[in-house]
């Protein structure tokens, strides 16, 4: 989302960041760039003041959750407004991995056709154009759903390249040591993957490297997680850590053994963004390579993932060469001002003939007809009932 915010505001936009909850410490950071900062409430009425108000030229909803609760406001009172969705990863697509892999089901692709699928689908084709992450998941949207590609923008995470002298400046192999892993535990994959290192992965690690380290870091650290917690066996959870970059670039090789999820890895951007090399699972692999080979190894059995974290340890000459492969696919795949040139060349194409593009794709105009009158009327009702609960009990 910063990296949006960032591409408009250099093109001069007045940016404006309207939240459901409160922002905090966030709110500091925002003000600081120029960005005017609101709260917003649910199921309220006065949203639609505060929209008229501003009168936007372009609406941008992070995820589907929020298109659904605010899109029919802003398709009623801001018509001419282009509308994109910011899908940051399909999440049908990983609330289904992750439903197969809680259950132990064998994976099927039919899984995706979801009730959850239908409404982020149906959000994608409300918007003007909606945002994917992923390669993968483009090619989901066109070729399994028929999704028309002129609804659709890969947009990946945007990064400025790594220069030769950024690159000569990394830790070199025998500047680091141990093992890491990384990732907010408010996000149900990073958790499982943390309880499959201790259990299936690290005490192979330990076995072959007994004075091995491996330090967890992330977010809203659970008591589930804070029992992982054994420093006797090399294994260490520390929590947050306030600059990701840096704390990785201390580190030998990350671990990612993600078994469900969706989208790209903001974890192994970080590690190649600070050349360091990773082990990973095909799930966290998913999308971030192309046709290119990886920052390291990619290995799905729990003996063959850690039997690839010990040769990334201990060799140089592999190490060396994932760190190569990583500087090469963040500079070629990832680089922003390619991506950022594409934004905008289709926003300004959209915008040109709104009215036209939407002809082309009626059938959002269809689904805000219908679809979104039940919740455009649920809204209301709620908002009602809140407003009545208020009045005195005697009136």
């Amino acid at each position: 989302m910063m990296q949006l915010i960032h591409i408009f505001l250099k093109q001069e936009y007045a940016v404006t960041f309207a939240c459901a909850v409160p922002l905090e410490k966030e709110n500091s950071n925002l003000v600081s760039l120029g960005i005017v900062t609101t709260q917003i409430a649910l199921n309220d009425d006065g949203f639609d003041a505060f929209l008229k108000s501003i009168d936007p030229t372009i609406v941008l909803y992070d995820r589907y959750i929020t298109e659904e609760q605010y899109g029919w406001r802003v398709y009623e009172h801001c018509p001419s407004a282009m509308t994109i969705l910011d899908t940051e990863d399909l999440h049908f697509l990983r609330k289904a991995r992750e439903e197969a892999v809680v259950k132990k089901l064998e994976w099927n692709d039919d899984m995706v056709f979801s009730q959850t699928a239908k409404r982020e689908l149906a959000s994608i084709l409300r918007c003007d154009v909606s945002l994917i992450i992923s390669e993968f998941e483009m090619e989901m949207l066109i070729t399994d759903f028929k999704i028309d590609s002129m609804q659709l923008l890969y947009l990946p995470f945007m990064v400025n390249a790594v220069s030769g002298e950024q690159a000569a400046a990394w830790n070199t192999f025998e500047n680091r040591t141990h093992f890491t892993s990384i990732g907010t535990f408010m996000h149900k994959p990073n958790v499982d993957a943390v309880i499959l290192l201790h259990k299936h992965v690290w005490p192979r690690v330990r076995k072959s490297l007994p004075t091995a380290q491996l330090h967890i870091y992330g977010s809203y650290v659970t008591p589930q997680i804070m029992e992982l917690h054994k420093p006797e066996n090399g294994f260490h959870v520390l929590g947050q850590t306030e600059n990701a970059l840096e704390t990785i670039a201390n580190y030998r090789v990350l671990l990612a053994p993600l078994r469900f999820g969706a989208g790209l890895k903001g974890k192994l951007i970080d590690a190649m963004l600070s050349g360091t090399p990773a082990v990973m699972t095909p799930i966290a692999a998913e999308g971030m390579f192309g046709n290119m080979q990886a920052c390291g190894f990619i290995e799905d059995d729990p003996a063959a993932f850690a039997q690839a974290a010990i040769t990334l340890h201990e060799q140089q000459a592999p190490w060396e060469l994932a760190q190569q492969q990583g500087l090469q696919v963040i500079n070629e795949r990832f680089e922003v001002s390619a991506f950022a040139k594409a934004l905008l060349s289709t926003i300004q194409l959209i915008q040109a003939d709104l009215a036209s593009h939407r002809n082309s794709h009626f059938i959002g105009s269809i689904l805000h007809h219908h679809t979104l009158q039940s919740t455009k009327y649920l809204s209301k009702w709620i908002s009602e009932k809140e407003r009545n609960a208020l009045l005195p009990k005697n009136l």
